[in-house]
C-alpha cells in the first residue's frame, strides 16, 4: 500500500438505492474500484503504446531476411 501522503480522494456520486444494495454485499468496494480504475488505465496505456508502435512501423522501411541475417552474423563475429 502507498504511504498516505501519496494518496488522494476520488469521490463518486451514486443513487441511494445502489448504495443500499452495495451495503448488502460483502465486498471491499474501495479496493474493487481502485483495481477497476487501475486495470482500465493499464488497458488504455497498452492501446496507446500499440498505436505508437504501429505509427513507428509505418515510418520505417522493411528489412529483408537476408540483410537481417548478415547483421546477426557480423555481430556474432565481433
Amino acid at each position: 500500500m502507498l504511504p498516505l501522503s501519496r494518496l488522494v480522494t476520488f469521490s463518486v456520486k451514486i443513487p441511494r438505492e445502489l448504495r443500499e444494495k452495495m451495503e448488502e454485499i460483502d465486498i471491499n468496494w474501495a479496493e474493487y474500484v481502485r483495481n477497476a480504475i487501475k486495470n482500465k488505465v493499464r488497458e488504455i496505456e497498452r492501446k496507446r503504446a500499440s498505436r505508437e508502435l504501429d505509427n513507428i512501423r509505418k515510418k520505417t522501411k522493411t528489412v529483408k531476411t537476408d540483410e537481417l541475417l548478415s547483421w546477426i552474423r557480423e555481430d556474432r563475429q565481433r
